[in-house]
């Protein structure tokens, strides 16, 4: 693993320059461009505030602010996981060339999603003054999330780029499988309202709903996330890390030859 990341330190020059391209192709000839960063979640909130709030009248106060909250770091996650399946696969140009550092390549798709998700944050805080609901001192523990989901979902994205090398079907999978993973994640609703003899499962099982209690904790709740599932998160999303960089290097020889 120390090799692993030493050696992506060592590209980051060339994992800046992937993240910038990727920034400014995403929405290379919009009329609105960069305003989608902000436009994208904005929709995924009215549209599901229309559904959950309005037809289902969920009784969640400032539903659309609370939505808000957890579609930023949701969408951060799903969009790395989803592009990141087919981030060695689909660069053959890349991986053909001698000793590319096969690593940037998920990095970059997780990276360049982190800068929307900070780019959205704004938008996040406009939301809260729309709502009244303003942030507090309790923000401190921010980075203490935003950290937890980046070992996260950066251990994800590199088993599912190694092993879609070889499984192709893999990145159609995931797409249902994120779908999935949505829907059982306290984003829609309060984790409150999940029946308690569910509750501890749903933590250890689903990793992102922690991540998610966190960032209402901060932001709509105005606490501290919950210190013990948190740390252990990060403390188990580490180790993750460590065990994906493995499986990710032991693969590494082959990348050139399957694609």
């Amino acid at each position: 693993m120390i090799r692993h990341f030493r050696e992506l330190y060592q590209y980051r020059g060339l994992l800046l320059s992937l993240v910038q391209r990727e920034l400014k192709a995403r929405y290379r000839g919009s009329v609105l461009g960069f305003l989608w960063t902000f436009l994208n979640p904005t929709l995924h909130m009215l549209v599901y505030w229309l559904l959950f709030g309005v037809i289902s009248k969920n009784q969640v106060e400032n539903y659309p602010f609370f939505m808000f909250v957890g579609l930023l770091p949701w969408i951060w996650f799903s969009t790395s996981v989803n592009g990141g399946a087919s981030a060695i696969s689909d660069r053959r140009d890349l991986m053909t060339k001698v000793r590319f550092p096969a690593q940037v390549l998920p990095a970059t798709v997780v990276t360049t999603n982190l800068c929307n998700f900070v780019f959205s944050l704004p938008m996040l805080l406009v939301m809260g003054i729309i709502f009244g609901v303003w942030p507090t001192w309790h923000i401190v523990a921010f980075p203490i999330v935003v950290l937890t989901q980046l070992c996260f979902t950066l251990a994800v994205v590199y088993v599912v780029a190694a092993v879609n090398v070889t499984f192709r079907d893999l990145q159609h999978i995931i797409t249902n499988l994120m779908m999935m993973w949505f829907f059982v994640t306290p984003v829609l609703y309060q984790a409150s309202s999940i029946p308690e003899k569910y509750r501890l499962f749903m933590s250890l099982a689903n990793p992102m709903a922690i991540v998610m209690t966190s960032y209402q904790a901060i932001f709509y709740e105005h606490r501290l996330p919950d210190a013990v599932p948190l740390l252990g998160l990060l403390g188990a999303s580490v180790v993750l890390l460590w065990g994906a960089s493995q499986l990710f290097e032991s693969r590494r020889e082959e990348f050139a030859e399957s694609i």
